[in-house]
């Protein structure tokens, strides 16, 4: 079995790793969102200045997931007070249905253990089944559902999940 590790992305690689999460974005959210939300999205949300935005002001660190030597996918998280915000967890679509996705959430749940933070929550599409399959698999729990209107006549319709982290 190949190594899985999360790499932390430097600010200089921002510009490269925007082009490598609208691939992941695309591949993910175009038929459930239609190229329109996912480009307004990936503008608002993940272009290179919003990574140095929510990078440089809200905490957030941004991983690319690797495995063996080669780029599977990405994640970004948020260290809080008590839990960890798993904000974006993708692999690439060749990649995906292989446990990988579970693999990633160990190494995840992992750093919040390693942090002494008690839980990884986060949001997920209500439409996205994958996700929502692979989260409950992991052992997250729905905790509530909501809708936030992110602009240009677009909202994010979303559940949220948490999952405790074992001490």
């Amino acid at each position: 079995m190949e190594e899985m590790k999360l790499a932390a992305v430097p600010p200089e690689e921002f510009g490269a790793l925007a082009e490598e999460i609208a691939a992941l974005w695309h591949s993910a959210y175009d038929a459930l969102l239609g190229a329109g939300q996912v480009e307004y999205m990936l503008e608002k949300f993940q272009s290179a200045p919003a990574l140095r935005e929510q990078t440089e002001r809200e905490n957030y660190i941004y991983f690319r997931i690797m495995l063996g030597g080669r780029k599977a996918g990405y994640c970004a998280l948020r260290p809080e007070r008590e839990k960890l915000f798993l904000s974006k967890l993708y692999l690439g679509a060749d990649l995906r249905g292989q446990g990988l996705g579970q693999r990633a959430l160990a190494i995840v749940a992992e750093d919040a253990r390693r942090l002494g933070l008690k839980a990884v929550y986060l949001t997920v599409n209500k439409g996205n089944a994958r996700a929502i399959r692979a989260y409950e698999k992991f052992g997250f729990a729905r905790t509530g559902e909501g809708v936030t209107d992110i602009g240009g006549g677009y909202a994010m319709d979303d559940y949220f999940y948490e999952c405790a982290v074992r001490s």
